[in-house]
């Protein structure tokens, strides 16, 4: 079996418009624009430079995403987090189901890893084959794991 190359992904790239939903928007007039750097062979995985200019909206999200902001800044919070400033070199996990409210001051750019959930028999299941996998190999150790609450 060949190992994947390295993918390279630098983030001077052009970006295309990706209107924020209309509903979704609270003041102002925000302008989005995105492109994918990179995505995982069976696709539940991408990398996305994403930015935004001046406006204040809400964000639904339907998929895991952990954002490190580039430049400019951003207040985000929800129903039960204060809301926060965010500037360059900050990172923000956003779980499937949130829904943050954004504040974008003038304009900021992150990178966005996101992650489509898949249902929890699915992890375990992974978690196990790749325990057996490495028994088996008598290859590295396992990789380190985060609980999340259960």
């Amino acid at each position: 079996m060949s190992v994947p190359p390295i993918v390279y992904s630098p983030t001077d790239v052009p970006l295309v418009p990706a209107p924020i939903n209309p509903g979704w928007i609270r003041a102002g007039t925000p302008q989005a624009r995105n492109t994918v750097l990179s995505r995982s062979e069976d696709e539940t995985t991408s990398t996305i430079l994403w930015d935004c200019t001046a406006g204040e909206f809400v964000w639904h999200y339907d998929i895991d995403e952990t954002i490190y902001f580039l430049e400019g800044a951003a207040i985000i919070g929800d129903a039960t987090t204060p809301p926060r400033r965010f500037v360059a070199g900050d990172v923000l996990f956003l779980p499937k189901g949130a829904v943050a409210d954004w504040k974008v001051e003038s304009y900021v750019r992150k990178v966005a890893f996101c992650r489509r959930v898949q249902p929890r028999i699915v992890g375990q299941a992974l978690r196990v084959a790749g325990a057996a996998k490495r028994l088996l190999t008598g290859r590295g150790a396992a990789a380190p794991s985060l609980s999340l609450g259960g």
